[in-house]
């Protein structure tokens, strides 16, 4: 991108056009749901309750495909769909089909309040919610119904409760991640100050939470500026922090705000490294205007390794998926959905052996696991849960080239002090 200050109006506009369609991306998808499980003992001797038969074992998913995450909830809705006809391939779990019932609520908390009272009296878990926001607003309810639920959001306020798990590390322990990869890699020194552009809402408030004490104990400033889901344009968010001199960026929000900060930022000469949490990354992003600045200036963290990962386990996950939907792009909601998928499927596993499928046993059957390894990435210890199921953050970069326009800069590795932080908040 140019820097000049006649050819940066064009080159937001040029982006705000490619984000808009980029966002505009959603797909429909039907589902049909029947009636509530039996709360006998089955004709096997297996225990069951509402979404298990005895011949099926029905999942919930309460995504965004209309909305700002529209991208992500196909990618999860497919990759989830995937590993169900996989096992069902196979054989099914406990002898039983897998059958996923998905509900679109556009990122909307009123619709996903209604998309849950619709679904969740006929299903025994919920391997995908997305959003912080309707994460608040379920918590009460899931934790009464006791539905095993993998919210796709990592808000540290979701730990604490049996029945919801977050997957892989919270927004606060990947900020910390970045603020040392920061310190470690691009130069950072006492005194300088970050600038942390984020959503407001539980997502941005946590991962602001990580930036500010990792900060503090860097001897950083953190300059904040929280944003709305609708804002994407952020030329007077890069105007403030360029007269803070900011010296890095950090951005917890979604794709289309990370591409406007890179871009803008770019193009006002404005050139320091940035560095966005998992959901502000999206592969689309390096078909926009802001691709050459993205490569340059981005590094995204993550719980997961990037798709393009020479890891067993990923590597046989992204042939299956592109064979499966060749026309679909692979990007971090792939990984992300199967493996919740995978981490609900060894719980439902092991919920049989113990003889029940009944979602507080399922519950049960989960928080029992305290090292879960599904070849996917960091193992993960669901035994605590106050406490991240994992503390190790990837490092992504972007590139066009690559699968998912991503590849790995750092393997997992815990960040010095995540430790001491989370002792501090226990």
């Amino acid at each position: 991108m140019k820097s000049t200050h006649h050819t940066a109006p064009r080159a937001r506009t040029l982006l705000a056009t490619a984000l808009a369609a980029l966002l505009l991306t959603g797909t429909g998808c039907s589902s049909k749901a029947g009636s509530s499980g039996s709360t006998d003992d089955g004709a096997d001797g297996i225990k069951t309750g509402p979404g298990v038969t005895g011949k099926t074992i029905r999942l919930g998913a309460l995504t965004d495909l209309t909305g700002p995450y529209a991208t992500l909830g196909k990618s999860i809705v497919q990759a989830q769909q995937m590993w169900a006809d996989e096992v069902n391939a196979r054989g099914g779990i406990c002898d039983r089909r897998i059958e996923i019932v998905v509900k679109d609520h556009g990122y909307d908390v009123q619709k996903a309040v209604t998309a849950y009272a619709d679904v969740s009296a006929d299903v025994v878990a919920l391997p995908q919610v997305i959003g912080s926001p309707v994460m608040a607003a379920l918590l009460d309810d899931i934790e009464r119904d006791k539905v095993l639920t993998f919210p796709q959001a990592w808000a540290a306020s979701l730990l604490g409760r049996d029945s919801v798990q977050v997957l892989g590390t919270t927004y606060d322990v990947d900020m910390i991640a970045a603020v040392d990869f920061l310190t470690r890699t691009k130069g950072l020194a006492k005194g300088d100050t970050i600038g942390h552009v984020y959503f407001e809402g539980d997502y941005g408030a946590n991962a602001l939470e990580g930036s500010q004490w990792a900060a503090k104990k860097a001897g950083l400033k953190v300059a904040g500026q929280k944003i709305k889901a609708t804002d994407t344009d952020l030329s007077a968010q890069v105007s403030a922090l360029r007269k803070e001199d900011v010296k890095a960026i950090l951005i917890s929000a979604g794709p289309a705000q990370t591409a406007s900060l890179v871009g803008v930022a770019a193009s006002r000469g404005l050139k320091v490294p940035v560095v966005s949490s998992a959901p502000g990354y999206a592969p689309q992003l390096m078909k926009t205007p802001a691709a050459p600045a993205l490569a340059a200036m981005l590094n995204v963290v993550s719980a997961v390794p990037a798709v393009s990962s020479d890891v067993a386990g990923v590597r046989k996950m992204v042939a299956s998926y592109k064979k499966k939907y060749p026309d679909s792009l692979v990007d971090s909601g792939v990984l992300s959905g199967y493996n919740a998928a995978q981490v609900m499927g060894t719980d439902l596993k092991k919920a049989c052996e113990n003889g029940s499928l009944a979602r507080e046993d399922v519950v049960k059957a989960h928080r029992s696991q305290s090292s879960v390894d599904v070849g996917l990435g960091s193992p993960q210890n669901f035994s605590d849960k106050a406490r991240p199921a994992s503390t190790s953050t990837y490092v992504h970069k972007p590139d066009a080239k690559a699968v998912g326009a991503a590849v790995n800069a750092e393997n997992a590795r815990i960040a010095p002090g995540v430790k001491d932080y989370l002792a501090a908040r226990n």
